[in-house]
Order: structure tokens, then C-alpha cells, then sequence
């Protein structure tokens, strides 16, 4: 009687799927994906855009705090740019290309993908004008979601704001790191200078990070409501961490994941999740490839430890651990009401690199109930893109624009309204909710390959405007789902991720250099002293180059106006002080340097340190 009722429930399950269970076009899918993020851009549209509905916005970013933020992403369905998911969204898009930047090529969409990339890193670029300081989000979720505008007339607040050493965010300058990292892998061979520059950011927000540790909510609170940094900081570290040894070849970020794996939670952490706040399990599979590549060294016995974490989480989504991840009936990860198609598509990407690298290395993977060969890993992902596709109890695509049954009425500004180019006819801020926002028709604008939030813990949804929870599509939602869509489009089968497909390294030493621990002062002039120390260094076509850190300390009693320093034997660039001619003295933005306080600036080049002396000084 037991066989017969499982026959026939597989029986009515197999009926109550209205479609063939044929293959999908991921070819396709990747291209209408990428299609998404160029309907997220903020900024001055470029003038090869593909999403032609969309116009310029947020033109005036920045400005009131005296910096240019023009640029960058809108996270979702808003018109906010929100830092922390945004970081998440280019780091996924990187390591996407990384790992499958030849089959990206192949179908034709690898100059798309890098575009999508660069429109983020220049905005961080811009987000980042000083070595300590980063803006972290432009706009506020709450005034913003008070109204229903298209973004290119919107009247909501555009304020900045940002961490500083005062003000410190470690999870959002180390993400912000990691996503720098990665693209300057991606531009290494097209854009050399462009990489170096990307990794000179990384460098010092990555510094920013560790040396003023806090989370980013409790200094830019009106973060909290949206983007709650849950699992605080030390995954941020570590992922960024991590990204800077493969983008450098630095022993010391290798030292550091060995150094600071376990009190970090890097290996006491088995997770169940990968997402824009929670990297742990991100982190465990990049140390665990860096062990299969036998990069570990001395951390081996730690390094272990990552990948037996790594193996955990692959083993829970294949539901061969002692604690697994739910799914729905159809067979979808399930992790929440609100959005759970974030982790969908990261998971996936987690488990397609996965099998790829385990393959690489000749292993299997090691779970509860035994061991697992790589291809369930890949099988796993496939799975979940095609429920995603269509292949699910309501035979529903949840990529707008894919197939004969997508969502309608998507909970986004943009699409919901009519276009700009259409109708210029102003839409006011309540008069968005009561003209577009309730209205019962289909979107005006197609949001082409966007993944919206998804079906609930039973596969059921519903297709409504005000069904955010699921009709709410977000980047980071597309990002990790580049990589998994190139791969699949390139069959079904195993191949070694160890060899030349990831770009060679430019960065690398001929033997591990460790960053010196001790700061010697340059030079003291009365009450203020100088001091400088290495913080990393690299090999570029042959030549090394040093990144070095300066301090400048107010020893006196008294604040600190008009220093002026006299730089001698510079021959690169310098971040961190204003420039007049020769001579150089405190950042506009520093009116003056408060008694016992300190300031850092950076430059780079290839020789020994600058000779820095004081010019002159004022003490108020």
C-alpha cells in the first residue's frame, strides 16, 4: 500500500506540471538577464543603451555633499542605491566572469558583462574619493518608498550618506573591497591601468575596513529597515580577504584567512545560506579552492576546515546533510517569504563552481550520507534555473520576458509607469500609487530578464504590483544567475576549472612578501610627526611596485590649520591630500587636524619612500 501511494503521488505530481519537461534556452536567458541591470542604471545612460525606455536620472547625486555620485545601481524595485547589495551585485558579476568568462564569450554576451561590471566599479570608484571615507547609500528608503515615481523625475530626498573612521563599516568597505578585488581581475588583460586602479581602491578599503571596525547600519541607520547587516562584519573581512589574494597574489590576505579563520567564524559556521549579507559560505569556497589548488601552505590544517564548512553547505542543498535546506514542494530552496529568490540564485552559483572545482581536483564531495559526485552539484543548479525557467508546479517563468508565462505586473517603478519618452507628462509622488501603482494591467515597459522575488514554501504566487514580497525583482537576484547560465549553456558536463580560463595573474611575487609591522617616523617638525610604513607591494611587468601609508600627527595641545608639506622623489600618484603646485596640505574637506589626531594619506610608486617634510603650519 506504501509503494502504491508514493507511485501515485509521483504520478499526480508529474500530471499537475502543465509542461514538458524539455531543455531551455540559457543561451537566451543570459542574454535577457543582463538586459535587467542596464534597466537599473542611474546616471547619464550611455548611448549604446539596450533598454531603451529608460532615460537619465539621479543627475544631481551627490552634489549636496560636495561629491559626485552620479551613477551606479538602483538595488530593485526603488530608486535608491543602496551600497551594500550593490558592492554584492558587481562581485557576483565579476566572479561570474572570472569563472566563466569563456562561455560568456561564446554566446556572444562577455562585452556585456564587463559593461555591467564597469557601471558599478566606476561608481565606487567615485563613492571612494578618499582612502577612509565611502558613501554608502544615496536616497532614503523611507521617503523614497513614500512615493511611486519614475526614476528620472523623481522629487524624493538624494542626500548622502557615509562611513568614515568616525563613522565606521566594515561590512560595507569590505564587500566594497571585494567587489574592486574581483573586477580587477576581469579588467586585468582589456584594461590594465583600470585593474590597477580597482585594486588600489581595494587595497585601502580594505584597510579601512579592518583597522575601523564596525557595522555599516549604526553609522548610515536609515540602512537598517532594508539592508540590516544581521551577520555584522568579520564575513566581509574574510570575503574580502580572500578576493584580494586572488586578485594580488598577496600572501599577506592569505595569512590573514589563515590567521583569522576561526575567530572570524570562517570555520565554525555552517551555513545555510549566501547572500548580499551573509558570505561565510562564499568565503569557505573560495579557501576550499584555493586548498584544492595547493595554495594553503602552512594554513592547510585551517584551510581544511573552510572546505569541510564549503562541504556542508553543498551537502544541505542536496539534501545529504544532517541538517538540510528546505524546499518547496516542486522541488525550489526555500529560505523566506520575502525575496527567497536570492538565495535560489546564489546557492546555485555556489554549487556550479563547486562541481567545477571538485571536478578540477579529482574529489568528491564528502557528506553525511556519503560521497557525492561533483555532477549532483551541477545537476542541483540546473534543477533550480530550470524551476526558475518554468519548470514548476504553475509553470510560471519567474525571468520576466522568458518564455509564454511570466510575471505582469512587477512591483518596480520604472516598468510600472509609462515611459518618459512616451508621456512627459509629470507623475507626482502619491499620484504614482493612485494612477499606476493600483492599476491592474501589465507593466507599460517590459523589465526584460528580471528575477523576481518567486513562489511562497507551497510554489503558489501571485501575480500583483502590490505583492512585493514576490514580485520584486533585485540584482543580486540576477547577479550570481550569469555564471550558472553561461555554464549550463555550455552542456552539461564536467571540465577542469584549474586551467587558463581564469586570467592569469599580472600581481604575483617571486616569493611571498609579508607587510612590514612597524611604522618609522620620517621626520618631526615641532609638534608634528610624520610617519611612514609599506603596507603592500606587487610585481607588474616586472617591476615592483609599493603602496605605502603616511601618518601625520598633531602632537600639540592645540588644533592644527594651514600645514603645507613639501613632497620630494614622488613618481605616482597620491590619495588623501589637496595639491597646490609642490606643495600639498590637508584635504579640503579638513578644516583643520584636532589635537592628538592623526591623518593618512597613500601613494604608490616603484621606489623607495618620498622624502615629506613640513613646510609650515598654523596652531589656533
Amino acid at each position: 500500500m506504501e509503494k502504491f501511494a508514493s507511485v501515485a503521488a509521483l504520478l499526480l505530481l508529474l500530471l499537475c506540471f502543465p509542461v514538458a519537461f524539455s531543455g531551455h534556452d540559457y543561451g537566451q536567458a543570459l542574454s535577457k538577464s543582463l538586459l535587467f541591470f542596464e534597466a537599473q542604471r542611474s546616471g547619464v545612460l550611455p548611448r549604446n543603451q539596450r533598454v531603451t525606455w529608460r532615460s537619465h536620472s539621479g543627475l544631481t547625486d551627490g552634489k549636496s555633499s560636495g561629491v559626485n555620485l552620479v551613477g551606479g545601481y538602483y538595488d530593485a524595485g526603488d530608486n535608491v542605491k543602496f551600497g551594500l547589495p550593490m558592492a554584492f551585485t558587481v562581485t557576483m558579476m565579476a566572479w561570474s566572469v572570472i569563472e566563466y568568462g569563456n562561455q560568456l564569450q561564446a554566446n556572444g554576451e562577455l562585452g556585456n558583462s564587463i559593461d555591467a561590471i564597469k557601471w558599478g566599479t566606476d561608481y565606487f570608484i567615485k563613492a571612494h574619493p578618499e582612502p577612509n571615507v565611502l558613501y554608502g547609500e544615496v536616497g532614503d528608503g523611507n521617503t523614497d518608498h513614500y512615493c511611486w515615481q519614475r526614476p528620472e523625475e523623481m522629487t524624493t530626498d538624494r542626500k548622502a550618506y557615509r562611513i568614515d573612521p568616525s563613522n565606521p563599516g566594515s561590512d560595507l568597505a569590505g564587500e566594497t573591497a571585494a567587489a574592486m578585488a574581483a573586477a580587477s581581475i576581469v579588467f586585468r588583460r582589456s584594461n590594465p591601468v583600470y585593474s590597477r586602479l580597482l585594486l588600489t581602491h581595494a587595497y585601502q578599503l580594505f584597510d579601512f575596513a579592518d583597522k575601523y571596525r564596525g557595522k555599516y547600519d549604526s553609522s548610515i541607520t536609515v540602512a537598517q529597515k532594508y539592508y540590516r547587516s544581521v551577520s555584522g562584519y568579520n564575513d566581509e573581512l574574510l570575503w574580502a580577504a580572500a578576493w584580494l589574494y586572488q586578485a594580488s597574489n598577496n600572501q599577506f590576505y592569505l595569512d590573514y584567512l589563515g590567521r583569522n579563520g576561526e575567530a572570524m567564524g570562517g570555520t565554525g559556521w555552517s551555513m545555510t545560506e549566501f547572500g548580499w549579507d551573509v558570505k561565510y559560505a562564499g568565503v569557505q569556497t573560495l579557501v576550499a579552492k584555493f586548498l584544492m589548488q595547493g595554495k594553503a601552505g602552512r594554513h592547510a590544517p585551517v584551510f581544511r576546515k573552510f572546505q569541510e564548512k564549503a562541504d556542508s553547505f553543498m551537502c544541505s542543498l542536496l539534501g545529504k546533510s544532517s541538517r538540510n535546506i528546505q524546499k518547496t514542494p516542486g522541488g525550489l530552496i526555500f529560505r523566506q517569504h520575502w525575496n527567497n529568490m536570492q538565495f535560489v540564485t546564489s546557492a546555485s552559483f555556489l554549487t556550479t563552481v563547486y562541481s567545477d572545482y571538485l571536478t578540477s581536483s579529482r574529489s568528491n564531495l564528502r557528506c553525511a550520507a556519503g560521497n557525492v559526485a561533483p555532477s549532483q552539484l551541477l545537476s542541483f543548479a540546473k534543477s533550480q534555473v530550470d524551476y526558475i525557467l518554468g519548470d514548476n508546479p504553475r509553470a510560471t517563468s519567474y525571468m520576466v520576458g522568458y518564455g509564454n508565462n511570466f510575471p505582469q505586473r512587477v512591483h518596480h517603478r520604472g516598468s510600472s509607469i509609462v515611459s518618459v519618452k512616451v508621456d512627459r507628462t509629470f507623475v507626482t509622488c502619491r499620484g504614482g500609487y493612485a494612477t499606476w501603482f493600483s492599476r491592474k494591467g501589465s507593466d507599460p515597459n517590459l523589465l526584460t530578464g528580471a528575477i523576481v522575488g518567486g513562489p511562497d514554501a507551497y510554489d503558489n504566487f501571485a501575480d500583483r504590483r502590490d505583492n512585493y514580497e514576490q514580485t520584486e525583482p533585485a540584482t543580486y537576484n540576477n547577479a550570481p544567475l550569469l555564471g550558472v547560465l553561461a555554464r549550463l549553456s555550455s552542456g552539461h558536463s564536467g571540465y577542469s576549472q584549474f586551467l587558463p580560463v581564469v586570467p592569469a595573474p599580472v600581481v604575483r611575487r617571486p616569493m611571498p612578501i609579508r607587510r612590514p609591522k612597524v611604522t618609522t617616523p620620517v621626520r618631526a617638525s615641532g609638534p608634528v610627526a610624520i610617519f611612514q610604513k609599506i603596507t603592500s607591494s606587487w610585481v607588474s611587468k616586472g617591476r615592483t611596485y609599493y603602496r605605502y601609508s603616511t601618518t601625520v600627527i598633531n602632537k600639540s595641545s592645540r588644533p592644527l590649520k594651514s600645514l603645507n608639506l613639501s613632497i620630494k622623489n614622488l613618481y605616482g600618484p597620491i590619495w588623501g591630500l589637496s595639491r597646490s603646485g609642490n606643495s600639498f596640505g590637508l584635504p579640503s574637506w579638513m578644516h583643520s587636524l584636532p589635537s592628538g589626531k592623526s591623518l593618512e594619506f597613500v601613494y604608490i610608486h616603484s621606489t623607495t619612500p618620498a622624502n615629506i617634510a613640513v613646510s609650515s603650519y598654523t596652531l589656533v
